[in-house]
């Protein structure tokens, strides 16, 4: 069964530019949730500028952190399953080394 991620349309760039195309969907669910958080960064600030007890900023931070896991989570999988495996595909054994890298990065 074909679904959006297991197309085998390219979905990294071929040139030096390092691109990648997201489906529409995950796009779109990335952008809404990149708003949110962004409006949430927006709240803890206005909570400091108004001395807003210590605790409650702090929850609002673990939220704003606990919501940028979840999107690089989503990026991550989307990634994995299409520009890696593109890569992996081509012969390309590079793509796991900076794989790693990358993974180490998000579990800091």
């Amino acid at each position: 069964m074909e679904t959006e991620n297991t197309r085998h349309e390219s979905h990294c760039s071929d040139s030096g530019n390092r691109k990648s195309h997201h489906p529409d969907k995950l796009k779109n669910n990335l952008i809404t949730r990149l708003n949110r958080i962004e409006g949430q960064i927006r709240g803890i600030k206005r909570l400091i500028e108004e001395d807003t007890y210590c605790d409650d900023v702090l929850n609002l931070i673990a939220a704003v952190q606990s919501a940028l896991n979840s999107v690089g989570s989503l990026l991550l999988e989307n990634h994995m399953k299409s520009c890696v495996i593109e890569r992996i595909h081509e012969g390309d054994q590079e793509v796991i080394d900076e794989l790693m890298v990358t993974v180490k990065k998000l579990m800091r």
